[in-house]
């Protein structure tokens, strides 16, 4: 079994092909599956993916018919998917050869860690010049300068619930149990169903982020991307994105124990309290049941704290 199954996803994407399966093909990293989809091309794709039937790492599967959406190519990808972990290489995007050992090493390192993403490069025009995260200054001019591993729900609160942090999907590798405990991508979005997959996985771990830029994403007419830019997908996808993640962070069971938590500042429990009250036009009627059951969980807490104190204390001292 291998540890880890490469996704590639493909739609008349035949000029950028070669490129991206021999970086997939490449990595140092080998204990790898390349499961190859060709969703129903019109190009010379399916031609070029033959070509890679004789690696015994690759796996190649035609579509009959064309399904009209990246995500449900993702979660057909991840059924038949055997690894651990998952890399959804996107077909017009290519990687640095240590992409995969440094994403496997930091979700190796803690089983909590839902997903693993790295910076990227934007390629335009066959030149890789600029980062793929510059909008993301405007959150935080520091937080993705550096590695770090957070708490999922906090990284929601503080950016995902704004923007999507992860320009591109190719730089991510996650846990397959993650993805599937979400119940997988939402195939009704063109566009935005990455954004709230990385949200819905952040919610229930932590999430991981290498600062060195390893994936290439590349921008160009044809993408899915500048096409939803054109028909207006774009926005309305992303306020229901953000309006989601808003009503799963600020539901009263969620917000009221941050409330009263000692290990937050003020100025965060204002924040999160002004957005409760704006997702929320009975505020007070709504916190008190998850108050009362919060304050009951903190008094078991510390009543068994005291009672193994006083266990303890009572022990014979043997000399």
């Amino acid at each position: 079994m291998p540890k880890v199954s490469v996704i590639i996803p493909n739609y008349n994407h035949a000029r950028y092909l070669r490129q991206r399966i021999d970086s997939v093909l490449g990595q140092t990293y080998r204990d790898f599956e390349a499961i190859l989809l060709d969703d129903c091309s019109t190009d010379d794709s399916r031609s070029i993916i033959s070509e890679y039937a004789k690696d015994p790492r690759a796996r190649i599967e035609f579509c009959e018919v064309n399904s009209g959406s990246t995500f449900k190519q993702w979660n057909k990808g991840i059924r038949l998917a055997r690894g651990e972990y998952i890399w959804v290489a996107e077909s017009d995007d290519y990687a640095d050869e240590r992409f995969l050992e440094r994403s496997v090493a930091v979700l190796n390192a803690d089983p909590k860690i839902t997903f693993a993403y790295c910076r990227s490069w934007r390629v335009c025009e066959g030149q890789a010049n600029t980062f793929a995260d510059d909008y993301l200054d405007s959150l935080d001019a520091r937080h993705w300068k550096a590695d770090f591993v957070a708490d999922g729900r906090e990284e929601c609160r503080k950016h995902f619930i704004y923007a999507n942090p992860v320009p591109n999907a190719s730089a991510v590798v996650f846990r397959k149990m993650a993805y599937e405990r979400v119940g997988g991508a939402d195939e009704k979005f063109r566009l935005c169903g990455d954004w709230k997959l990385w949200a819905s996985m952040a919610l229930g771990g932590k999430i991981a982020y290498v600062a060195e830029p390893l994936n290439y994403f590349r921008s160009h007419e044809g993408s899915v991307r500048n096409w939803s830019k054109r028909v207006g997908v774009c926005s309305a996808e992303s306020d229901e994105v953000a309006g989601w993640i808003s009503e799963t962070l600020f539901h009263a069971n969620h917000w009221v124990p941050l409330l009263m938590s000692l290990h937050l500042s003020f100025r965060e429990k204002q924040e999160i309290l002004k957005r409760a009250r704006a997702m929320n036009p009975h505020l007070i009627r709504n916190a008190i049941r998850p108050a009362l059951r919060t304050l009951r969980l903190k008094f078991l807490r510390h009543w068994r704290h005291l009672r193994s104190a006083a266990d303890g204390a009572d022990q014979p001292t043997v000399k």
